[in-house]
């Protein structure tokens, strides 16, 4: 007789929408192919830090602005000056850190090994925090980009304004889309709006170039209504303007090197060698951006782009405006620019989604954070961080009103910190060093440590009345969860890996009887009965709790009028229908003494439909939770598939509605 043929199950219907959606599930062995040449992860990881130049300039006189009125435009380049000059030191620390540390993880790596585990959560929060705002920002802003186009081409419209939230969210939820389908999809997708956009910054600084040689740049309207109002300049180099406010557009234009960090937490993502090609992406996004950032404050300075209060139309969005001027070359220069700094900016929010879920991972593996955030989804990425990230992410955009002012606020402690730790730890770590020239690598890292640490501190001060309070408290909040949750994971491997001689404390059981809980005599119980009698107990018994009388003599007379049936069916009254409690009590009285060791066969009839889960109710773990307690008690739970059930039965009786010896003669 022929083996019979093993059927499996079909595909679940979740599966199936997964897979339509998602693609077809790629297997472990890819996990290496997923990896990013240079220009496709300059595209990927530095959207983000590249994207901030179209708001970073606008941050920095919307503080100056007020205060100093066109002085501020002046101000703007020492300024600018100071963001650069942080951007030098951080860059030089940051290539060694891809250098030393070429598993990705960035800042929380570096930290745990040269600060130790907790420490290093303050690294990891600050990281976590920061991916959060980053995604908010990215996308508000890119929203900004789409309105400012619609107020400048269709003069004044406004009607788009009210869609900006929606917009927004319609953005991230994309984004999560994008990634879930994998590392691979995500980087042909969002690779390309970072050359756009450097493209057209590179044609907006030539034009105006040529202009300004040429004596014809135009001045913006610095009256217009809408605009921040003009303050009344004052006299010295300050122009009036208390050192303050220059710290506080200092700290706002901090911003423009948010995403610095994404390559040394996404190194891994890079082909191999790693760090070399991590090394070189790094130096050449940060002389982008380094040219980006005085070239769009160089233009500010020239063009006075004022910001508006309700932040469109942008201050980048002016200054193409005046550069190209208005006839339709220009209509179709400002057009595109708008565009490529959306897609910059809706794909800068794609950085997070790369390196939130890889830092999640690694704080999960040290058990900082869930385990389940260590595990790889259907395309291989970690869908349960981008999930996460997605989730908080648009909580955010909804409390902020998506608003980019009030982001900002929430964003640069998170960077900075993230900076101060990763510096740090590397001077930690060249100071321990015997390696040539380890003297001037500490005294780069110290300073860019001192200066980023400056920079949270300027931030916290200066924009805590403004939402920077939040993350002050989030902070230690943060680091105190991760911590305890390690300490929930510690106590539990420490309980759990008190593992004993296996000869010592083996039970002296004499008997060894199995109850089978039967419900109803059906194939799932006669499953769990025929399992029952291949453990080869002393005793097998069949017990129903009786709850309902007459169902249970119903039963009874079944039982009794089946053939073969061989166990005893016994009823044990359950008058106030606690039926746990029942069968808590039966097991306790059956192992009274310690001398009988008692297995619970529990039927389980499982429903694959949406249908059949919402007509039944599971008890079977419930109660396998209840009976866990018990020393000398082990329960399994015997899954049976009403469902296949019900498809076999259907395609028998067709079959047999089909055969010629039911047709009629």
């Amino acid at each position: 007789m022929a083996d019979a043929e093993v059927s499996l199950p079909a595909d679940r219907l979740r599966y199936r929408v997964k897979r339509r959606l998602l693609g077809p599930p790629l297997v472990t062995e890819r996990l290496s192919q997923e990896k990013l040449s240079n220009p496709m992860a300059l595209g990927v990881l530095a959207s983000d830090c590249i994207s901030s130049t179209a708001y970073g300039t606008e941050e920095m006189l919307r503080i100056l602005v007020p205060v100093a009125g066109i002085a501020a435009f002046t101000l703007l380049m020492p300024v600018t000056g100071g963001i650069l000059l942080v951007l030098l030191l951080v860059t030089l620390s940051y290539r060694d850190v891809v250098s030393v540390y070429t598993r990705a993880g960035g800042s929380y790596v570096v930290a745990r090994e040269n600060f130790g585990p907790r420490v290093a959560q303050i690294a990891a929060v600050a990281l976590l925090v920061d991916y959060i705002v980053t995604v908010a920002v990215q996308t508000a802003a890119g929203t900004d980009a789409l309105i400012s186009l619609a107020h400048l081409v269709g003069n004044g419209f406004r009607g788009i304004d009210h869609l900006k939230l929606p917009i927004t969210v319609a953005v991230v939820l994309l984004l999560m889309y994008g990634n879930l389908r994998g590392i691979r999809e995500a980087g042909r997708t969002f690779a390309t709006p970072a050359y756009l956009f450097i493209v057209a910054v590179a044609l907006l600084l030539v034009v105006g170039l040529v202009r300004a040689l040429n004596g014809g740049i135009p001045h913006a309207d610095v009256t217009a209504h809408g605009a921040v109002p003009l303050g009344e300049p004052g006299h010295g180099w300050l122009y009036g303007t208390s050192l303050f406010i220059v710290l506080r557009s200092f700290a706002n234009g901090g911003s423009s090197l948010t995403g610095l960090e994404a390559i040394s937490n996404g190194v891994s993502a890079f082909r191999a060698p790693q760090g070399r090609n991590a090394r070189r992406t790094l130096t050449t996004m940060s002389l982008i951006l380094g040219v980006m950032v005085l070239g769009v404050s160089t233009l500010a300075h020239f063009t006075h782009a004022i910001p508006y209060e309700d932040g469109n139309p942008t201050v980048l969005a002016q200054e193409a405006h005046l550069i190209f001027g208005d006839g339709w070359v220009g209509t179709v220069g400002l057009v595109y620019v708008q565009l490529a700094t959306a897609l910059i900016l809706f794909t800068g929010a794609n950085t997070p989604f790369t390196g939130f879920p890889f830092l999640a991972s690694f704080v999960a593996e040290d058990r900082f954070l869930p385990r389940p955030l260590m595990r790889r989804g259907h395309r291989l990425a970690f869908s349960n961080g981008i999930i996460c990230l997605t989730v908080v992410s648009v909580g955010l955009l909804f409390l902020t009103g998506g608003n980019v002012d009030k982001l900002v606020a929430l964003y640069a402690i998170g960077v900075f910190t993230g900076f101060t730790m990763a510096t740090a730890g590397m001077t930690a770590h060249h100071w321990r060093s015997d390696a040539p020239g380890r003297r001037a690598k500490v005294w780069v890292n110290l300073a860019a440590a001192v200066v980023s640490a400056l920079v949270v501190v300027i931030f916290a001060i200066t924009k805590f009345t403004e939402g920077a309070w939040l993350v002050v408290v989030v902070f230690p909040i943060g680091v105190w969860a991760l911590i305890r949750i390690n300490h929930q994971y510690r106590a539990e491997a420490e309980a759990l890996e008190n593992v004993p001689a296996f000869t010592a404390d083996r039970p002296h059981w004499r008997r060894h009887r199995v109850f089978v809980l039967v419900d109803s005599l059906d194939l799932a119980t006669v499953k769990a009965l025929r399992y029952a009698h291949e453990l080869r107990p002393d005793e097998v018994r069949a017990v129903h709790f009786v709850i309902d009388e007459p169902r249970a003599r119903r039963l009874t007379e079944r039982w009794d009028a089946t053939p073969g049936a061989d166990v005893p069916l016994e009823l044990v009254d359950c008058p106030d229908r606690r039926l746990r409690h029942a069968v808590i009590g039966l097991a306790a009285r059956t192992t009274a003494g310690g001398e009988t060791a008692l297995t619970l066969l529990i039927p389980r009839r499982t429903y694959s439909t949406p249908l059949g889960r919402l007509l039944h109710r599971d008890t079977g773990e419930l109660m396998a939770k209840a009976l866990e307690q018990l020393p000398n008690v082990a329960v399994t739970v015997l899954p049976f598939d009403v469902s296949q059930a019900v498809e076999r039965l259907r395609r028998s009786r067709a079959g047999t509605a089909g055969s010629p010896d039911s047709r009629p003669s």
